[in-house]
């Protein structure tokens, strides 16, 4: 590898982050407290909500999210298979039973006329993920839940930012929840935030991050009160001043963030299109994307993904669907053929680089050594190279 390594995803930080972070420490307040409370406030704001409650991660706030939607001991919840571990791994922690779903062959995102098929008496939630930053057909879905009177929880860890028709992800379904790892879009370090306009929602989020204690300690201080009540059980999902000084400098960069995203997908988009056999990204015309994940999709997924890395590309792949996922294997049994669209993708994604502090060269080299691995990998099969360039980019399934 004779160039540096380029990560398919990096925080970008600033000196305005070291003065947030600075100036938290020499206040001395560097737990829960109103570090917190003013970041909850400018991301309501931002989403366009009433309510928003900081967490430790993102699945701390899926985990929130599920409790105070009511999951529990015996409801089903429908889950996308395409998906990280953890938005299926907190419904079991809640009792509840996962009920995995097929996603859209083009946009990934969880398919409607699955859910349904799917739907039992004793479903709780619906939980849908804006895959890579690309809205879920939420119209559908959300009509769904209504007929039904159960919940939806947006996964919205992939989508700050993002639009469904007028309206933006983290305001369409019930309550809605978002991540600060530092591949995301902005970063805490780690952590994460759930949103909702319902004020009892936001209050059962609220108590649960605090251990199930209805008042945290900043509430009994202004109160001068030492006593305190647990009135359920809840865990210690709290988020620390430090992580929310660097949320509130990285919020108030997201619009550049985004821009900066759309503008690599466009030249990224552009790069690669044209070559036989690679898929890219389907975008829907009612939505506009947040842009986490950019990928190609190819039957020679294995083959690149070593040479690329080889390279010096770090690209990933996203993801593993949760029914081959050795633990669910074991407790669920195998259902390898129920998800022939999450299968078809798993064999064929590839995630490639994508964040903001990424130059035109950088990305230029993305395409470069895509292109090339191609080549590459068609010139050593046993038939003939393909065409690099044709008029259609959609991968075969």
């Amino acid at each position: 590898m004779d160039q540096p390594w380029l990560p398919y995803a990096r925080a970008t930080l600033a000196d305005e982050d070291t003065q947030a972070l600075a100036s938290v420490i020499a206040s001395e307040w560097v737990g829960p407290g109103p570090e917190v409370e003013r970041f909850e406030a400018e991301f309501a704001a931002r989403i366009g909500v009433q309510f928003a409650v900081a967490m430790s991660s993102g699945t701390a706030a899926l985990h929130a999210a599920a409790h105070a939607v009511g999951v529990g001991a015996g409801d089903h919840v429908i889950v996308p298979t395409l998906t990280f571990c953890s938005t299926a791994n907190v419904i079991l922690f809640q009792g509840a039973s996962p009920l995995l779903a097929d996603v859209d062959a083009e946009t990934l995102c969880l398919d409607p006329d699955d859910v349904a098929s799917r739907i039992t008496p004793e479903t709780r939630a619906i939980v849908p993920v804006h895959y890579g930053g690309h809205p879920c057909d939420m119209d559908a879905l959300c009509a769904i839940a209504r007929e039904r009177g159960i919940a939806v929880i947006e996964d919205a860890t992939h989508a700050p930012g993002a639009r469904y028709r007028d309206c933006a992800v983290g305001t369409l379904g019930d309550v809605a929840c978002f991540s600060f790892h530092p591949a995301k879009h902005l970063t805490t370090g780690e952590g994460g935030i759930a949103t909702t306009n319902d004020p009892q929602i936001a209050k059962r989020l609220q108590t649960f991050r605090n251990h199930g204690i209805s008042a945290d300690a900043q509430q009994r201080d202004h109160a001068d009160a030492y006593s305190y009540e647990m009135v359920e059980l809840g865990l210690n999902y709290r988020m620390s001043g430090l992580s929310a000084a660097l949320g509130r400098a990285q919020l108030a960069r997201l619009d550049a963030f985004l821009e900066r995203r759309r503008e690599l997908v466009h030249r990224l988009t552009k790069g690669l299109s044209g070559i036989v056999g690679v898929g890219l990204p389907v975008v829907r015309p009612d939505v506009e994307p947040a842009w986490h994940l950019f990928w190609i999709r190819t039957q020679e997924r294995d083959e690149l993904y070593h040479l690329l890395r080889n390279r010096g590309l770090g690209v990933n792949v996203h993801y593993r669907p949760v029914h081959q996922q050795p633990y669910y294997r074991a407790r669920f049994g195998d259902r390898d053929g129920a998800f022939p669209n999450a299968e078809a993708a798993f064999r064929e994604l590839l995630t490639l680089p994508l964040f903001p502090g990424m130059s035109d060269a950088d990305a230029d080299r993305v395409i470069h050594e895509v292109r090339n691995a191609v080549q590459i990998t068609r010139a050593g099969s046993t038939g003939p190279a393909l065409p690099l360039e044709v008029a259609s980019c959609r991968a075969s399934s």
